[in-house]
């Protein structure tokens, strides 16, 4: 495992604050996504047609990896990210052939051009929505020409933290499908794909 966790200069209340909620409660995080079962989202297998044999891809946010181990298995050369040393670990005693990074999501070490997709699951929607212009705008940059990004988003309009139900503490941002649509648009990627 690379790295140490940047200190990414903009981190908000909202964000710290989900970052510590990962951290603290690792283990049950880990006990519901950790589980050996996988079943592949639709919108992965979907993003996968999209791609060339043996592509570079970056798991932003990957959390314990299962989507990690699922592209490395399937011959991809794939890079895991997230910033939850505990998830990280996890992810590398059960995928140990795939590096994975302890970085931001925000500013992941990565070369410019050097990636032929992204897979965001559930990681960018823990980002104040006025961030993630300059996030899709970095990233863009990671991707070669013709490069794919796929990422799940929170439907809806009224982004908060939740106070009650599973993990309480994590700030979620809510989208409408055009919203997130201009976003995608603007930052000029040939493709870009998304799941409520």
């Amino acid at each position: 495992m690379a790295g140490r966790p940047s200190k990414h200069h903009t981190t908000n209340r909202n964000v710290a604050e989900t970052l510590l909620v990962y951290e603290k409660d690792a283990g049950i995080f880990l006990n519901h996504w950790g589980k050996s079962k996988f079943k592949r989202p639709p919108l992965l297998t979907e993003w996968l047609r999209l791609l060339p044999e043996r592509a570079v891809l970056l798991d932003l946010g990957c959390g314990a990896g299962q989507d990690s181990r699922c592209l490395a298995k399937l011959g991809h050369r794939v890079i895991g990210l997230d910033r939850i040393l505990p998830l990280l670990t996890f992810g590398k005693r059960r995928a140990p052939s795939v590096p994975f990074l302890l970085a931001d999501i925000r500013s992941p070490p990565i070369r410019v051009g050097s990636l032929n997709g992204i897979w965001a699951a559930a990681s960018l929607i823990h980002l104040p929505k006025r961030a993630v212009s300059s996030v899709l705008a970095a990233l863009r940059q990671l991707v070669k020409p013709g490069g794919l990004f796929a990422g799940t988003f929170t439907y809806g309009s009224n982004s908060r933290t939740k106070r009650t139900s599973w993990m309480p503490g994590r700030y979620f941002a809510r989208w409408r499908k055009d919203e997130l649509a201009g976003y995608c648009v603007v930052q000029g990627g040939r493709c870009c794909l998304y799941e409520w």
